[in-house]
């Protein structure tokens, strides 16, 4: 039987049937041996009697955290407060997200408790670049953006994730944390992945992260995922320019325009630097 991975929690994934019917089930002890992981949204094939997953069929994406496959939309959550709104976060997200590609939806949580110009611009910025920007009481745009989809919930935690899914189906009930302000941070909530079907789409919330990597990228996929650079590809004077020492830089005069955000392209010049140091650290550990 096949069927679809949509709970995992520790080695017991459940698995959702074609006819619906959802199965508890262990890996093969095989996967082990060829370093596969069933992840959350995997398409699977299971002995329905021995309830084992034989299969995992192919992906047509995959993140390692949170730990999900085959994902149509990510939805990004991130808060103008309690945590503060990050564009160096933010910015990471859509870069990773849209290497597996994922396309990135962006919602914004706790407006109601600050909003100033600044924050604002920049959110229209985003969307003047292409990407879909809601405030989370936006429900029923959101709705139509995810519809038919598999999708998750991803974000700093804290910035509200469950708060969204409860305010998208009241049903769920998902259990929520304050932020621990003697931390100035959120606590983990949500303790496995679940996919929760919700109309016509199926999204999960997942495990709050505050960090991310770039180790299966290159610089040049870093690059490429700021999508208003491409925009000037043709224009620049070098044929494969990093738009950082480069002399006479089509990308760097833009920023100096204001055509490009000057918190994206800082956060770029970061990204690559983190992805230079990098491999720096990993030298380093080779040889000790």
């Amino acid at each position: 039987m096949k069927g679809r991975i949509i709970k995992v929690i520790s080695n017991d994934y459940t698995v959702k049937l074609d006819n619906d019917i959802k199965v508890v089930c262990k890996p093969r002890g095989v996967f082990r041996n060829i370093n596969m992981t069933p992840f959350a949204g995997d398409i699977v094939e299971i002995d329905e009697d021995k309830k084992i997953i034989t299969k995992i069929l192919d992906r047509k994406n995959k993140l390692n955290r949170p730990p999900v496959c085959n994902i149509d939309c990510a939805i990004i959550v991130t808060s103008t407060i309690n945590p503060s709104f990050s564009t160096l976060l933010l910015d990471k997200m859509i870069n990773i997200i849209e290497f597996n590609n994922i396309k990135p939806l962006i919602v914004v949580s706790k407006s109601d408790l600050y909003m100033d110009e600044d924050i604002k611009n920049k959110l229209d910025y985003y969307k003047s670049i292409g990407y879909d920007v809601f405030l989370n009481n936006e429900i029923e745009k959101i709705k139509e953006s995810i519809n038919g989809k598999t999708v998750i919930l991803t974000g700093q935690t804290g910035v509200g994730k469950s708060s969204l899914l409860n305010k998208m189906d009241s049903s769920l009930d998902l259990k929520t944390n304050e932020i621990s302000k003697a931390l100035g941070r959120g606590k983990h909530t949500t303790r496995a992945i679940e996919f929760y079907e919700f109309e016509n789409s199926l999204i999960a919330d997942t495990p709050g992260f505050s960090s991310l990597s770039f180790y299966d990228m290159t610089k040049e996929d870093i690059r490429d995922n700021f999508i208003e650079f491409n925009n000037y590809r043709d224009l620049c004077k070098y044929r494969d320019c990093m738009h950082i020492k480069e002399d006479d830089c089509i990308i760097k005069e833009k920023v100096n325009e204001g055509k490009i955000l000057l918190d994206r392209y800082n956060n770029y010049i970061s990204f690559i630097k983190e992805k230079e140091n990098e491999g720096i650290s990993f030298n380093i550990k080779g040889k000790r």
